[in-house]
């Protein structure tokens, strides 16, 4: 169990988190418009797992991305910006397809995304990445990668290999149907993979798509039933709602300025990682959480130039 009180214990690696999944282009309007109305679009660095190696990257501990791209300019800018953040991209694959986009709409509320889907399901199991795994503290990933084969099959191989090698598995549970193939209910599956997890991190929608409208409380035991042993339910401007069990408690937001909410959650995940890297409790490392989130949510894009997290502790009086 972990105690919300206390830090977590981490084995000897030469890398902190393993980022395995979605590299790709989140095609961002310049305008607010809530149905994709815009003529003008900017491109940027996206895709959940790659922002997150990014955003620890910068907030100070060490970090690696497993994904694929194709052979094209987007592939090459999104390569191009591993190299100028110093974090080694000999562990993205290069495929026969087209680089993935997803093309999002600025938003102060919760974007709503189209899907372009190509390279970033065609990530295999290399030595490569056996050799990636066994060097992390955690591995992080979502429901991309795990949504279409082979990367469903990837996962599952780098899963195993985690849980019997002393790592860490953090699962963000972002459900959406759209990105399954057709005719297939990833539901099932989805809830699956929560069982063998560790950590995972909801917001409240995605928690409406696997288990239908219901309290925050009950959300949250359902998937402490299923296995996770520690429940992060992230609930937008009201904060969070986090479970080991044991013990549940309510976090507020901090963020007093909004811009742009596109990689809002996935910059809560790095602050909260790198937190419990350094050696904070978790309650602790929710703060720091939120206030990475915070940070971000006055920016446009994913990925922001953030400080070190000591930086932020100090900035926000934590």
């Amino acid at each position: 169990m972990f105690k919300l009180d206390d830090k977590v214990e981490f084995p000897t690696r030469t890398n902190d988190i393993l980022a395995i999944g979605e590299l790709l282009i989140d095609m961002i309007s310049t305008e607010y418009d809530a149905n994709h109305g815009s003529n003008t679009y900017m491109r940027y660095f996206g895709g959940s797992p790659s922002n997150i190696a990014m955003n620890v990257k910068r907030l100070g501990i060490h970090s690696l991305i497993a994904s694929a791209v194709g052979k094209d300019g987007f592939g090459e800018f999104l390569i191009n910006h591993l190299h100028k953040a110093s974090i080694d991209p000999s562990y993205v694959q290069e495929v026969e397809c087209s680089t993935s986009m997803v093309v999002v709409n600025k938003s102060k509320e919760s974007p709503v995304p189209i899907f372009y889907r190509g390279a970033d399901y065609h990530l295999d199991f290399t030595t490569k990445l056996e050799e990636a795994v066994l060097q992390s503290k955690l591995i992080h990933f979502s429901c991309w990668p795990i949504s279409m084969t082979p990367s469903r099959q990837t996962i599952e191989k780098v899963i195993e290999l985690a849980k019997s090698n002393n790592i860490l598995v953090c699962f963000d549970p972002n459900y959406h149907p759209m990105i399954w193939q057709k005719g297939e209910d990833g539901v099932d599956y989805v809830k699956s993979i929560i069982r063998k997890a560790d950590i995972i991190k909801p917001s409240e929608d995605d928690a409406e798509r696997l288990f239908g409208k219901d309290s925050h409380e009950n959300q949250i035991a359902k998937f402490l039933k299923l296995g996770a042993k520690l429940v992060i339910m992230t609930l937008g401007k009201d904060g969070a709602i986090v479970s080991n069990g044991k013990e549940t408690i309510k976090c507020h937001t901090l963020a007093t300025e909004v811009v742009d909410t596109t990689g809002a959650g996935d910059a809560f995940w790095s602050g909260f990682y790198t937190a419990i890297v350094k050696g904070y409790s978790i309650k602790q490392a929710l703060k720091l959480g939120f206030a990475v989130s915070a940070y971000k949510l006055k920016y446009t894009g994913a990925v922001v130039d953030l400080p070190r997290i000591e930086v932020i502790e100090e900035k926000y009086g934590l």
